[in-house]
């Protein structure tokens, strides 16, 4: 188990009471805590009898790739719905870049050009693709969507 994760487990067992210990071993009862206390303090009164308005939610959209790690997190607020066609755009360029050595830029859609990736030295380009590309940066290197290619 990684530091971190240990370490985030013990702030998880240290969680207890109605505010809990925010840090190990720390006790929210001494005065030095009082401030962080009182940012943190949950909404008084009966939970059931809160409004939507006073518990408003966060919807978060997580993207996890094969290898078990979080590849995309978007986080919408309550009033404003989620946008699948970003979501499903996202998924194309992930998939794009996890097959290709290429990066996918803003606004991309799919079968649109893309960047060849930073990691990806000029003479390994030239072996990837001897067409060549379209460079209007020494550092953005533009070729056409792999599938187009037939790659």
């Amino acid at each position: 188990m990684s530091q971190n994760a240990g370490r985030h487990c013990r702030l998880q067992a240290a969680h207890d009471g109605p505010y809990g210990r925010a840090m190990a071993g720390g006790d929210l009862r001494k005065p030095h805590y009082d401030r962080l206390r009182v940012m943190l303090r949950a909404t008084t009164g009966n939970p059931t009898q809160r409004t939507p308005t006073q518990n408003q939610t966060v919807r978060t959209v997580f993207v996890i790739g094969p290898d078990k790690r979080i590849k995309l997190t978007l986080a919408y607020p309550m009033t404003t719905g989620r946008n699948f066609d970003e979501v499903l755009r996202v998924l194309d360029s992930l998939q794009l870049t996890a097959s290709h050595r290429v990066a996918t830029p803003a606004n991309w859609r799919a079968g649109e050009d893309v960047i060849i990736a930073g990691s990806v030295t000029d003479d390994e380009a030239m072996t990837i693709w001897p067409q060549g590309w379209a460079a209007p940066r020494p550092y953005i290197r533009i070729v056409p969507h792999p599938d187009a290619l037939g790659a």
